[in-house]
């Protein structure tokens, strides 16, 4: 039996059970609610999940079609909510004085019910998290790249690797002190910030070997050596870590960036009162760190890194020290017409000589 089962099944052993037999039907990401995890939630309280496994689109859909029925707590990533609460009504309020406060890391709970607050009513608080940032072969590129414009420095000319992408302009923007999330209710002020990120990325265009497409393209082009500094997501740089300990994921200095799915209440949610208990029960270290297992990502539970895998424990705090966490930038809803302006600035860097 493995040191957290031991933990949890301790921890479990004190908690007084209850009768209740309610269900909670979970509408979630793989990963999010193993196997292991809903039986020792069973054990404590006496409830049964229920688990429909989905994704962003389908998780709208879904409640879309109901108006907010069929499933008692849903996991969205956290820029699907307040668009899809002001527009379809389909998610209900959080009660946060039913929710261990305690138990979140406070940055990122105090982000995400920001960027989840439609009329002063919360509507998200967060489970699972990841960032993009840097990705770097520390033997070859030194201390040279410590922020996403570093790329563009001559030390790692023909040696760099970024997507043509959304992140791409946003990370850019963020090195170069601006602050694109803030400038999202001022389009005007976007062009601007965006023009600035545009005639940077054709500057530093000479620097980059090629513009990756997909993961494995990605991994290969580290692995071989061909690219020494990239943008890309934590998850991969740890796994590249495996295989070769000078590359290593890093966040930048002028933040990560970060994505975090969600627990929200569906508007016709039958068991509110069983969402809250297992909200609270997998936000506890032991269980998060199952959780962290089995998805492959952290979570915002504070204090659950202590309890993974001792090698993944030892990346996770390697590229992340409490200063980056509280440093991240999480994305918030993407306003209309801000995609476009992004669309036709990558297209002309795409062209650019």
């Amino acid at each position: 039996m493995s040191r957290t089962i031991l933990l949890t099944t301790t921890l479990i052993a004190g908690m007084a059970t209850t009768a209740s037999a309610d269900t909670l039907r979970l509408l979630t990401w793989g990963g999010y609610a193993p196997d292991e995890v809903i039986e020792l939630f069973e054990q404590k309280t006496g409830h049964t999940v229920e688990v429909t496994k989905s994704n962003n689109e389908e998780m709208i859909a879904k409640l879309r079609a109901t108006g907010g029925g069929g499933f008692d707590l849903v996991q969205p990533s956290q820029d699907r909510v307040m668009g899809p609460q002001m527009e379809f009504g389909i998610y209900k309020p959080i009660d946060m004085s039913k929710i261990d406060e305690s138990l979140f890391i406070p940055s990122m709970l105090m982000a995400t019910m920001a960027n989840t607050t439609v009329n002063d009513e919360v509507y998200g608080v967060p489970h699972v998290w990841g960032t993009s940032g840097l990705v770097l072969n520390t033997a070859e590129a030194g201390d040279t790249v410590k922020d996403y414009t570093d790329l563009c420095d001559p030390a790692v000319a023909g040696k760099v690797t970024y997507r043509l992408k959304r992140p791409t302009l946003i990370g850019f923007a963020f090195a170069m002190g601006e602050d694109p999330f803030a400038a999202y209710g001022d389009e005007e002020k976007y062009k601007e910030i965006m023009g600035k990120v545009e005639a940077k990325l054709a500057e530093c265009k000479p620097n980059v070997k090629t513009y990756w497409g997909g993961g494995d393209e990605l991994m290969n082009l580290v692995r071989s050596g061909e690219v020494t500094a990239s943008m890309a997501w934590d998850t991969g740089g740890w796994k590249l870590n495996d295989d070769n300990a000078d590359i290593t994921f890093v966040a930048p200095a002028s933040g990560a960036l970060g994505w975090i799915d969600t627990f929200v209440l569906p508007a016709k949610g039958q068991a509110d009162d069983v969402a809250y208990e297992w909200i609270n029960f997998v936000m506890q270290p032991e269980i998060a760190a199952m959780i962290t297992a089995a998805a492959g990502n952290f979570t915002a539970s504070a204090g659950a890194d202590e309890y993974v895998e001792d090698g993944l424990k030892a990346k996770y705090q390697n590229s992340f020290p409490q200063e980056a966490i509280d440093n991240i930038k999480w994305y918030p809803p993407v306003p209309a017409g801000l995609e476009a302006i992004e669309g036709e600035v990558l297209d002309r860097v795409q062209a650019a000589n």
